[in-house]
């Protein structure tokens, strides 16, 4: 499912214009990212699941094509862990 494709089922489903769904869809999204800015930061929406930002340790590891070690930075990455109800639908 695209993102218009979801925004296309919010309108239809809430009775909204596209363009009043796309507005919430966007303010939600922003609502999660700014929730995640901080390291070992967490938005959970009950029921649906846990958006948490962890930070992964710079490690070493090995170019596939030459053979060769390198340093891979640390870096922040997003991760999500599904709720037990939507588990339960899927």
């Amino acid at each position: 499912m695209t993102k218009a494709e979801l925004i296309e089922q919010m309108a239809k489903d809430a009775k909204l214009t596209k363009a009043a769904a796309g507005r919430a869809f966007e303010s939600f999204l922003d609502g999660v990212t700014k929730g995640l800015k901080k390291r070992n930061s967490r938005v959970t929406l009950v029921g649906f699941g846990t958006f948490s930002n962890v930070y992964r340790k710079t490690r070493k590891g090995r170019n596939p094509q030459t053979g060769e070690k390198i340093k891979i930075k640390g870096k922040n990455v997003v991760k999500f862990k599904p709720g037990k109800t939507l588990r339960e639908k899927i």
